[in-house]
Order: C-alpha cells, then structure tokens, then sequence
C-alpha cells in the first residue's frame, strides 16, 4: 500500500517568515501538533489473512475519525476543535486550536473493501484490512520492444 495524497508542503520557509515567528511568540512557541504541515506517522504490517494499518493520533476521539474508500483507495481523516471556554465574555483574548488531517491509500487489489474494521485506543487508530484470499498479481517485468 502507498500513499497518494500528503498535505507537507515541500521545501524551506523563507528567512522572512522564519524571522516573523521568531518574533511572534504566539506562532513560535505555539505551535500545534497538527497545523497542516505534520501527517500522524502510519505502519502498515502485512499479515496472513489481513492488513494492519495503525496510524499514531494521540489528542483525537473515536468521533473525531471518518474511515471510507472508494474505488480501491482508503481515506482516514479526522478533525477536532479545542476551545478554553471563559464565563467573562470580555475577553481580550481567547485561545482556541483546531486540528486535522487527511490519509489517503491505494488499496491493493487483494482486500475485501466491504470488510474493513477499526478501533482506536490510546491514540491509536487500528484498521484491519481482510484479504481476499486471491493472491496480488504476481510482478514481472515489460520487455520493450
């Protein structure tokens, strides 16, 4: 299984915006964890009937979780809001964090899609994949004429 879709941007930050968080304390010490530029961290183990996918996503709920695929490809994606709410409604400021992302994978053509289960414990998300029971199409190589 592979990944189709990451939403890291590549390359550097400018010296300019690298400058201005420094000096904005609110983007340089605050930083989440999930901002859109960091994915949770995925292990894909291939087992005898099945796959397993575990996907590291401490701070979420099960609620927070939205698993569905289509047409061979598998989507996990996940949102969730944090919100310090204070009785004094005047505030001069108010501290919120919203976090999410977004897994896309190709999957192969061996497992059953109408037979995917998944738990989450821990800040783990664990999808079982069921295979099939016919084998991947075995690799070989093109000649070229």
């Amino acid at each position: 299984m592979s990944t189709l879709v990451k939403s890291k941007k590549k390359g550097f930050p400018s010296l300019g915006s690298m400058m201005e968080d420094f000096w904005n304390a609110d983007k340089f010490f605050n930083k989440p964890f999930f901002d859109g530029e960091t994915l949770p961290a995925v292990n894909i183990i291939n087992k005898k009937g099945h796959y397993q996918l575990d996907l590291a996503a401490p701070g979420f709920k099960k609620e927070d979780f939205k698993i569905s695929t289509d047409g061979g490809v598998l989507t996990i994606s996940a949102e969730t809001i944090y919100e310090k709410n204070k009785e004094n409604e005047n505030y001069t400021r108010r501290e919120f964090s919203r976090s999410s992302f977004t897994r896309i994978f190709n999957l192969p053509e061996n497992v059953k899609e109408d037979d995917i289960n998944a738990k989450y414990r821990d800040g783990l998300l664990s999808v079982e994949l069921k295979k099939s029971g016919k084998d991947l199409p075995a690799h070989r190589e093109i000649k070229i004429d």
